[in-house]
């Protein structure tokens, strides 16, 4: 079971679309790890780490497991966004979600607003509620209350970048899993 958590992105431009996606991955710093794709299931307990913290745990070549956002593009100035948002709820032994949404021509703080509110709704979704604009706290944009006693924490990591004529461009979030 996995106890931490860390949230990297990063972006590449290269004539090849795999060679893009690696640089972005370099960017993020987990180019020199086997990446298993995971759905998006946040572990209770898990504690949110920094990314230095985080790589310091892991060596060249492990395995790890990911919720990975990507988007590549070879249009000149397309804007495009991978986010990855999370929603943790404020129960201590219940799981949360984490959402990877990725978009074309939004401002990243859209997409991260966006990734944010479907991961809300996974949760609210799993205690059985729905939620709503209304459902937010105006203090803490945030932070989104459910029901009496009950609320969710969001987060988000997101990465833009804009095409470059003759190339391809990625853009990629990932919360990495550490155990």
């Amino acid at each position: 079971m996995p106890k931490k958590l860390f949230l990297t992105r990063g972006k590449g431009t290269h004539e090849d679309q795999l060679v893009s996606f690696d640089l972005a991955l370099r960017e993020a710093g987990l180019s020199a790890f086997n990446l298993v794709k995971v759905s998006s299931i946040l572990p209770p307990r898990c504690a949110i780490i920094s990314p230095k913290e985080g790589l310091r745990l892991l060596e060249p070549g492990q395995i790890v497991f990911v919720v990975l956002s990507e988007i590549a593009t070879n249009e000149p100035n397309q804007l495009i966004a991978a986010s990855i948002g999370m929603a943790i709820p404020n129960i201590f032994n219940h799981h949360g979600y984490l959402y990877e949404f990725k978009a074309v021509n939004m401002k990243a703080e859209e997409v991260s607003q966006k990734a944010e509110w479907l991961a809300a709704t996974l949760l609210a979704n799993a205690f059985g509620k729905e939620i709503s604009e209304d459902s937010r706290s105006p203090e803490d944009k945030h932070r989104i209350d459910i029901a009496e006693g009950l609320h969710f924490r969001t987060e988000s990591i997101t990465q833009t970048a804009y095409g470059t004529k003759g190339k391809w461009t990625t853009a990629l979030s990932a919360a990495v899993l550490v155990t």
